[in-house]
């Protein structure tokens, strides 16, 4: 089992000018072994004080991946990995119908790359006992014996402090004892104000956060001061997802979470293997964009009109995070 080893280096907070953010020393080679002379060129920065190097780019593996059928999501996850991405995400509940759990995809690919990449997943059940057995069939879909970071799935205004304190909280901080994970840490794209007082009043790792120039939900003024002033590793999810149109590019789009201060990595989830090598190839690029025009401000007031369930479907009642929809 790979144990709980941190390396911490000294993360360059970004300003709120990106053209002091987005410093040399915060861009460092993925560091894999077996795919070095690829990794090294593709940027990475250091996971806040879990001192991990994380992709600037994160493989998602929710209802976008899953949209793919079997043959052509196998050469699109082996892709990721040639190209240096080596942060991969998914969760226990990520599926869909007439297809292997997006786990189990997981674990027919990536343990033989596993002590070169951080996988993360995540359990739903709020329930300790439920979310143990949660876990356990986690490990066994994936292949593996650990996972580098387990997450709380999903957090909304139901999920008091007191509740998740006194529960799930107990489980994955007595995994991370165990060693059977090695960081800890919640999702959420539901409730910024909740996430704000996880982060505040537990001792979590990472935390992954919905954030795009939507400004749905307000995460980037609520959630995230929050979660840089604890030095957590923080990912930004639902870049992209349902708004790229003739109001912004995807280049736009997940600049703005880069650009984002505090922000590690960009988790998006692709469908087809054209999206994904754009992403990449806007991350390479982005490395040599040294320093970054940041046009947040014009950015979200040109998008926030499309804050809201018409346009972003995670914001819909009902929407399952990671299936069909």
């Amino acid at each position: 089992m790979k144990k709980n080893r941190i390396n911490r280096r000294n993360f360059i907070q970004r300003s709120s000018l990106a053209a002091a953010a987005i410093s040399a020393g915060s861009l460092l080679p993925v560091a894999c072994t077996s795919r070095k002379s690829i990794t090294a060129k593709f940027p990475s920065r250091i996971l806040g004080k879990t001192g991990e190097s994380i992709s600037l780019l994160g493989y998602g593996g929710g209802s976008q991946f899953m949209r793919m059928p079997d043959g052509e999501w196998e050469p699109h996850l082996e892709h990721a990995l040639d190209s240096g991405i080596n942060y991969f995400d998914t969760a226990s509940t990520y599926g869909a119908e007439n297809a292997k759990p997006s786990e189990e995809r997981f674990g027919e690919i990536l343990p033989v790359h596993r002590k070169n990449i951080i996988l993360l997943t995540k359990i739903h059940d709020r329930d300790p006992e439920k979310a143990s057995v949660e876990f356990e069939r986690s490990l066994k879909r994936l292949k593996t014996d650990y996972v580098d970071i387990l997450l709380i799935h999903a957090i909304t205004p139901d999920d008091t402090l007191i509740d998740i304190e006194k529960g799930v909280y107990k489980v994955v901080s007595e995994l991370k004892k165990q060693k059977t994970v090695r960081y800890i840490g919640f999702s959420s794209m539901d409730s910024a104000e909740r996430s704000r007082e996880l982060i505040e009043n537990l001792d979590f790792d990472v935390t992954l956060l919905a954030m795009n120039p939507t400004s749905y939900g307000n995460f980037v003024d609520i959630a995230l001061p929050a979660a840089r002033k604890k030095d957590l590793g923080i990912i930004a999810m639902k870049v992209m997802r349902d708004i790229v149109n003739v109001y912004a590019q995807p280049k736009e789009l997940i600049e703005y979470a880069w650009n984002l201060e505090g922000v590690h990595c960009a988790l998006v989830s692709h469908t087809g293997m054209d999206p994904l090598k754009e992403n990449i190839s806007l991350a390479i690029e982005y490395k040599k964009q040294l320093p970054v025009t940041n046009n947040s401000y014009e950015l979200e007031k040109r998008l926030r009109h499309l804050a809201g369930p018409q346009h972003l479907v995670y914001a819909r009642p009902g929407y399952r995070d990671g299936f069909l929809v």
